[in-house]
């Protein structure tokens, strides 16, 4: 089994300790806080450390899983690929394109695994509706947007855009295949100085396509939803329903009419796909394993991870007003 290494233990780290101790040989948790060894004790087989060097310089490690903040995600996942391990990065795995970019040439050289930590891209519903959209069943796609909103988690060390719009600019670019050749960013501070709250993105693609995103901590609604237009259907994934996930609409624009300039439009079936009940991130930790074990195309996933970091920082520079 593949020997795995969880660096990380705050907010998420525990949730993929729980996967990885399921799904392969958990032996290492690393965090700075020496308080979270007690986490550790649920997981006698691995050894708790406070050092990442400690845990890199077992040569029988295969692989580091990275779930720290985000500031440190570049610095340590550069080391652990240096060191020869596969990496599975939390998004984002760095915060320039550039570093991005010094990552995925040091994976190849390293002939290892770099995966970002998009999530999203391995939810089942999220997969349905990227299984219609190549299959063509929604005519040809003009827009996508995202609505990701809630009242709280209210973040100092990172805005909307990187906290919560990477979840789904992520999915646009899966769904579009494309990279924007134009990315518009506005937002306010309302509440800590300098770290925007309510953030809305805009995309164009050259295809024509484009994406919108309205990203907040601040809102009085719960949401999780990205919508697909189709020239022959639309379709919703919605990630706050318990059962429909995903909801069909075969409405579409018609034909002209004669009378003012008008378009007429067509309304046919509403329906919900069945969708599994697959957590997501044991599909994900899956998928980095199996790309640990040869399977899949490493090169792609870590391309399209630089793909998300690059359209990032397009927004952050538009956002910045540079």
């Amino acid at each position: 089994m593949t020997r795995v290494a969880v660096a990380g233990l705050g907010h998420w780290g525990p949730n993929l300790a729980r996967n990885f101790a399921e799904l392969a040989e958990l032996v290492w948790l690393c965090d700075t806080d020496p308080e979270r060894e007690s986490f550790a004790a649920r997981y006698p087989q691995a050894r708790f450390t406070t050092s990442f060097d400690e845990l890199l310089a077992d040569e029988s490690l295969d692989a580091v899983v990275i779930a720290t903040p985000v500031p440190t995600h570049y610095e340590l996942a550069k080391r652990a690929l240096a060191a020869g391990k596969h990496v599975l990065v939390e998004k984002p795995p760095a915060m320039r394109a550039e570093e991005m970019d010094e990552l995925v040439a040091l994976a190849e050289e390293r002939e290892r695994v770099l995966m970002p930590g998009h999530l999203l891209l391995y939810h089942p519903g999220v997969q349905k509706v990227k299984q219609m959209i190549d299959a063509g069943e929604l005519g040809e796609v003009l827009c996508v947007y995202g609505n990701r909103q809630n009242l709280g988690i209210i973040r100092s060390n990172e805005n909307a855009l990187w906290s919560l719009g990477v979840h789904d600019l992520s999915v646009i670019l899966y769904f579009l295949d494309e990279d924007p050749e134009s990315a518009l960013a506005v937002g306010r501070d309302f509440l800590t100085e300098g770290v925007e709250d309510v953030v809305f993105c805009y995309l164009r693609f050259p295809s024509g396509k484009i994406a919108h995103m309205h990203l907040s901590w601040l809102d009085p609604h719960k949401m999780r939803k990205m919508t697909v237009v189709g020239t022959e259907k639309m379709v919703v994934f919605d990630d706050m329903e318990l059962e429909r996930k995903v909801t069909v609409y075969e409405k579409a624009p018609w034909r002209p009419s004669d009378r003012y300039g008008e378009w007429q439009t067509r309304t046919g079936d509403i329906s919900s796909p069945r969708i599994a009940p697959d957590e997501p991130l044991k599909l994900e930790c899956q998928a980095f394993l199996a790309l640990v074990a040869g399977e899949g195309d490493r090169r792609r996933v870590a391309a399209d991870g630089a793909r998300v970091v690059r359209a990032l920082e397009m927004l952050t520079d538009s956002l910045r007003g540079r």
